[in-house]
Parts: structure tokens; C-alpha cells; sequence
């Protein structure tokens, strides 16, 4: 597979192209006649080595989303085959349940501080927080890719939540904004 994807400057860092080309080669059969077993997880849990002259970033991630939503689209195809568009949407509306503890927290304690150092400011994840709740609970117009590619500025830890926490907590919800879109 050569040049699957853009590449940056040879002096700028990028993903490196082999692990890139070897990942996509894997999606490829697991997605097109399942000789491996990949999962939307596994697609959106993908990370390669930065390298001198790798692939663009930008373009691989483009295309690990747009994998991504084919794999949940696949699992919603031969569920609904299986089980019926109702029971998919129960399962989803199940899954979307176990978010609302956290939402449904006082803003500024949603999720804990990191323990030192600096992290997502609070107020910038409170306010993402809360269009995922007006998502829930009044139907506003949200995508799984709006809420991909939030950024958060950062914080000093008396003013921030842990990043690990609330990156975990964004990718469930983005798992559940697929499901139905």
C-alpha cells in the first residue's frame, strides 16, 4: 500500500506509514469478510508513533472516523436484522442511561481534578457536558462528530478536571451519538 494517505514534510512528524498501512490492512479483512475480529472500539482506540515524513494526521484520522462509523453501522445492520430497529434503540437508550450520573452533576463536579499539574479546564468541559444534556433532554442538534473534535484549553488543577476521565466519558458518548446517527 503505497502513499494510502497524504504525508507531512520530511522533517515534519507523522504517523508512521508501515503501523498505519498494517492497521487499515486489518480493518480492511475484519470489516469486509471477518477474518479478524475488530470492533468501532478498537478502530477509535488506534495509535500510531509519530516518525519523520509519517502519513498526515489529519488525513488518518479522518479516516479512522469515518471507519469507525462503519463499524457501528455494520453492528447496527446485523442487530436490527437479528433482533429489530426497536430493540437497537432500547439498547442504545440503555447505554446512553449509564451517562446520565455524571451529567446530571453540579457543574464544576462532573468529574475530579487531576491529581497534579494541569488538565481540562472545568467550565470548557462543563459547557460541552451541557449540550450533550440538552441533546438528551430537548432533543438539540448535536453530532458524534461535534463532540470528536472538542478541545478543552488547559488548566491548573485547581481549576480543571483529570483528562483521562473525561476523554473516557466522551468516547461512550460518542459511541452513543453513532448508534443513532
Amino acid at each position: 500500500m503505497e502513499d494510502l494517505f497524504p504525508t507531512v514534510g520530511r522533517w515534519a512528524s507523522g504517523y508512521d506509514r508501515e503501523e498505519v498501512e498494517e492497521f487499515f490492512e486489518r480493518a480492511k479483512a475484519a470489516y469486509e469478510n471477518g477474518r479478524i475480529s475488530m470492533s468501532s472500539e478498537d478502530v477509535r482506540t488506534a495509535a500510531f508513533d509519530l516518525v519523520r515524513h509519517g502519513y498526515d494526521p489529519a488525513a488518518v484520522d479522518a479516516a479512522l472516523d469515518r471507519l469507525e462509523a462503519a463499524f457501528i453501522q455494520r453492528d447496527r445492520s446485523e442487530f436490527v436484522a437479528a433482533h429489530g430497529q426497536d430493540a437497537w434503540m432500547e439498547q442504545v437508550a440503555e447505554r446512553a442511561t449509564t451517562l446520565y450520573p455524571r451529567l446530571v452533576r453540579p457543574r464544576g463536579e462532573r468529574f475530579a481534578p487531576p491529581e497534579r499539574g494541569r488538565g481540562y479546564q472545568r467550565e470548557a468541559v462543563d459547557d460541552a457536558l451541557d449540550r450533550l444534556v440538552a441533546y438528551f433532554d430537548e432533543g438539540a442538534e448535536l453530532s458524534a462528530a461535534e463532540v470528536r473534535s472538542v478541545t478543552f484549553p488547559s488548566a491548573p488543577a485547581s481549576r480543571a478536571y483529570a483528562e483521562g476521565p473525561v476523554d473516557a466519558f466522551l468516547d461512550r458518548a460518542i459511541d452513543i451519538l453513532l448508534a443513532v446517527e
